[in-house]
């Protein structure tokens, strides 16, 4: 699970300060205040990570990629390039990591808190000028490991442990350079080469990597459904930015038998059957199903009834917010255990009481399946239900960040909600969702004019 970010000078955001992610995170705020930022910082690494060109620091990206952040330039602050852009994540891990010295086998660090963070900066001017990377490094139990740029040092890179009792030994010859690192967190080989003992920085890079890989993202814009799905036997690893390999996933979760544990001695419903339930839960339709209508050629339909006694229809001739909710409530459950999911906008399209239900399904992946959920969203629906699932005793308030994300000349600010045992908000900002009052008594006043004026005439 992820468990901190933190930037400097991306895009609107000089500095965060250290940002602690939860089970589940919600960043609210007004349009163009830096929300998207903060998702999108975690995206780029995401990306970068997937990326297949290895000289690259950062990948931002172009039309086909899952975001598109320009250049480096761009996503600066100020697009100021005599700023550094930094970027710091730590997770949890699954299991503890335990970094041993590959020379001498002696343990130097274990935890089961990673941390990775990277600071970069553009070298060259005009059109030959790159982004470089000034320093990156690792850290487990509290001790760094990484590289730093040495401009006026013998070497271009020098590799640095900030551990007391552990240092890197390098193999006697002359002291040849070494390459600037892989995109903007891996280790150069030669590190591995020169040095005794530094073979276990290959186990970092992995788990930033696995980390990465187990973060997924949907984003605002959802595809349209279809009145036909064509499925070629794939098993796809999410649904899509814009959620269009859904009825992919379903069919994959079939084909391979997943049921989701819904706890000991309780029957296990498919994928299918568990988001079904939860379409119905939220009032949107009574049944659903993925039918196949031409076997031999991999064609789908998605049928729904929207009563007990309505006729079955195509998903196409129902509301359109059954289909733009969809995509998220199969991620939620599709993803590998212990995954983190990144919605933006999750409530767009949809009733005001199906948003507060969203709540009640984020907190069900996070109970079944340990699935984090951080959020982007504007639903004031949605946070007032979790509110409420506090004040229940629902959902703990442990596992609950609420930000509110506000923007002034350009410069974001982010304040952290402190919400106590009874759901209540003790620092809500002025005009959270609008001038709700201020709205009430101007239609008052107005209506009372109005009568006035009636009876004058």
């Amino acid at each position: 699970m992820l468990t901190r970010l933190r930037l400097k000078n991306f895009k609107s955001w000089q500095d965060t300060q250290d940002i602690a992610l939860k089970p589940i995170t919600g960043f609210f705020g007004a349009n163009s205040s830096g929300k998207s930022g903060l998702i999108h910082a975690l995206l780029l690494l995401k990306q970068t990570a997937d990326s297949a060109d290895r000289g690259i620091v950062f990948d931002f990206g172009g039309v086909a990629s899952r975001i598109d952040l320009g250049d480096f330039v761009s996503v600066l602050h100020g697009h100021d390039t005599g700023n550094s852009l930094g970027i710091s994540l730590d997770w949890r891990s699954k299991k503890q990591i335990k970094l041993r010295d590959t020379y001498t086998r002696r343990e130097i660090a274990g935890s089961n808190q990673v941390g990775f963070h990277v600071f970069s900066r553009t070298e060259g001017s005009g059109g030959d000028a790159r982004p470089v990377v000034e320093k990156m490094a690792y850290t487990v139990g509290g001790v760094d490991f990484g590289l730093r740029h040495e401009q006026n040092g013998k070497y271009q890179y020098d590799l640095f442990s900030e551990s007391e009792e552990f240092r890197f030994v390098r193999y006697q010859g002359r002291p040849w350079n070494f390459d600037s690192p892989v995109k903007c967190y891996g280790f150069p080989e030669k590190v591995r080469l020169y040095y005794q003992n530094a073979g276990f920085l290959s186990d970092l890079e992995f788990e930033l990597e696995q980390r990465l890989q187990n973060t997924f993202y949907l984003g605002p814009l959802r595809a349209f459904p279809q009145r036909l799905y064509r499925w070629s036997g794939g098993h796809p690893l999410d649904m899509g930015e814009a959620g269009a390999a859904v009825v992919d996933a379903l069919l994959a979760s079939r084909q391979r038998g997943e049921k989701i544990s819904l706890g000991k001695g309780k029957p296990r419903p498919s994928l299918e059957q568990y988001v079904a339930q939860w379409l119905k839960d939220l009032g949107l339709i009574h049944d659903f199903r993925v039918v196949s209508v031409a076997k031999d050629m991999g064609l789908f339909e998605v049928r729904v009834r929207k009563s007990k006694q309505a006729p079955e229809v195509l998903i196409t001739d129902v509301g359109f917010g059954v289909s733009q909710i969809l995509p998220a409530l199969v991620l939620c459950f599709y993803v590998p255990e212990g995954s983190s999911v990144i919605l933006e906008q999750p409530e767009i399209h949809l009733h005001p009481s199906v948003q507060a239900g969203l709540a009640d399904v984020f907190i069900d992946a996070w109970k079944k399946r340990r699935v984090q959920i951080i959020v982007e969203s504007h639903s004031e629906h949605l946070l007032r239900r979790l509110q409420r699932r506090i004040a229940e005793e629902g959902l703990s308030r442990e596992d609950v960040g609420l930000y509110f994300c506000t923007a002034d000349e350009g410069v974001s600010k982010l304040d952290g909600l402190e919400v106590d045992l009874f759901g209540n908000i003790a620092n809500w900002p002025q005009d959270f969702f609008g001038d709700q009052f201020g709205e009430i008594a101007t239609m008052s006043e107005a209506g009372l004019k109005r009568r006035q004026a009636a009876g004058q005439s």
